[in-house]
């Protein structure tokens, strides 16, 4: 997710409410080399798990009798599992954190501040993209350690191209550019079942937030106040979507529902793809992966694309916070940072050891993901509890892609339902 969480808001905001009244467990001991114990570990996706085996192996090599133990849970399922954790003050020792759920968690003291591991120095913030360290802290306290960055870009099937006739895809391509290239493969390799494009649309990350933006609306206001939905902008980048399901160019939402949208593009059954660099790993490993690259996305009013990335975070509850602290501290260390690059696990927050993600897959031009950070890059909309209004939109917009309501009539309603979720916060 570094993909949206859609979660049941009012359950969550109550569970995190009754255990936020129970004390948080006393800090550990400072951690030595002599130190033992076993602390948990919940992340969501097994393409990483490679590269943090091999950060749990560097980590125990200073920390010998420190136990890291890996708990997958799958996207879907995660953060349900973590708010029914959250309820029993069970949470991980140490688990993934995404910036629409952050601000719940750490107004609600399941989460531990990194006070102690700042001012000892085993993190020092001004080595992380200070737009992560700003979205992981809450009320001037920083809680999560900056892991990675992602921003999206267009991933392309050369052999499909060559084959449909259709140019690569570069800078200079605008919307219109791209419907007709994801139109004129779909036409011209249906016999195939090939089509144009297939794409994320539960969740805005990898689609929709980024067209809104790029036809100069917004998702929400700078303030975090108001809805940016009823901006006819914002209803044009929704609208792109739409129209790319409604003449063929896209499978379906139940095509997308039946096969997964990265599966479409993995099994060569779709020329392009919107995501980011959280694919790499996947793509790299796929059987066709010498056919694919990656290339800026197309333009509308403007280039944008919106930036997010994930955290480690402690349970305040641990039963094992210097530990669990230490191997959270590790985590953001340049060592484990550029290990996990290289084996392309993920684009690090750490500056400066980008180089070893840009060098970890020969084929890929990973440099586009790195040049729409520096260049038009825009944060991830985030509020007090942004999976209130989340939820709205995976209610609503399916509607609007499928065609069975209007694209303007169900922004519109988002708009006012959106904007009294925000008005509860």
């Amino acid at each position: 997710m570094r993909k949206l969480t859609r979660l049941a808001p009012l359950a969550l905001v109550a569970a995190l409410a009754l255990t936020s009244c129970s004390a948080p467990a006393a800090s550990d001991e400072a951690v030595t080399a002599d130190s033992a114990a076993s602390i948990s570990y919940a992340i969501w996706d097994e393409n990483q798990v490679p590269a943090l085996e091999a950060n749990i192996a560097a980590f125990n090599e200073i920390y010998p009798n420190i136990e890291v133990k890996i708990d997958i849970t799958p996207w879907a399922q995660y953060f349900t599992k973590l708010q029914t954790q959250a309820s029993g003050d069970t949470l991980p020792d140490v688990f993934w954190m995404n910036g629409p759920n952050f601000q719940l968690y750490a107004a609600n003291d399941q989460l531990e501040p990194m006070t102690n591991v700042i001012d000892d120095g085993s993190v020092d913030p001004a080595n992380y993209v200070e737009v992560l360290n700003d979205l992981y802290s809450y009320d001037d306290v920083q809680y999560g350690m900056p892991k990675d960055f992602d921003t999206v870009a267009l991933w392309y099937n050369q052999a499909i191209l060559t084959e449909a006739g259709v140019a690569t895809p570069d800078d200079t391509w605008t919307w219109d550019d791209f419907h007709t290239a994801a139109k004129t493969v779909s036409d011209n390799l249906a016999d195939q079942g090939i089509y144009g494009v297939a794409t994320g649309l539960t969740g805005g990350q990898e689609g929709y937030y980024n067209t809104i933006l790029q036809a100069g609306g917004s998702i929400l206001s700078d303030d975090g106040t108001t809805s940016g939905y009823d901006d006819p902008k914002t209803i044009r980048g929704l609208q792109f979507w739409a129209d790319l399901i409604a003449d063929g160019s896209s499978p379906n939402l139940q095509q997308l529902s039946d096969t997964p949208h990265n599966a479409w593009f993995t099994s060569s059954k779709t020329a392009f793809f919107w995501s980011g660099t959280w694919s790499v790993a996947e793509l790299a490993a796929a059987s066709n992966t010498l056919d694919l690259n990656v290339a800026p996305l197309p333009q509308d009013e403007k280039q944008a694309t919106v930036i997010h990335g994930l955290a480690n975070v402690v349970s305040a509850n641990s039963a094992n916070k210097g530990a669990a602290q230490a191997f959270q501290a590790y985590l953001g260390s340049e060592e484990a940072q550029t290990l996990q690059a290289e084996m392309g696990a993920a684009n690090p927050a750490f500056i400066g050891a980008g180089q070893a993600f840009l060098d970890s897959v020969d084929h890929f031009d990973l440099q586009v993901f790195i040049d729409e950070a520096d260049n038009y890059a825009y944060p991830f909309p985030v509020s007090k509890d942004t999976a209130a209004w989340t939820s709205i939109e995976n209610e609503l917009l399916p509607q609007a892609f499928s065609g069975a309501r209007t694209v303007e009539d169900v922004a519109d309603e988002l708009a006012t339902r959106m904007n009294e979720a925000l008005a509860a916060e």
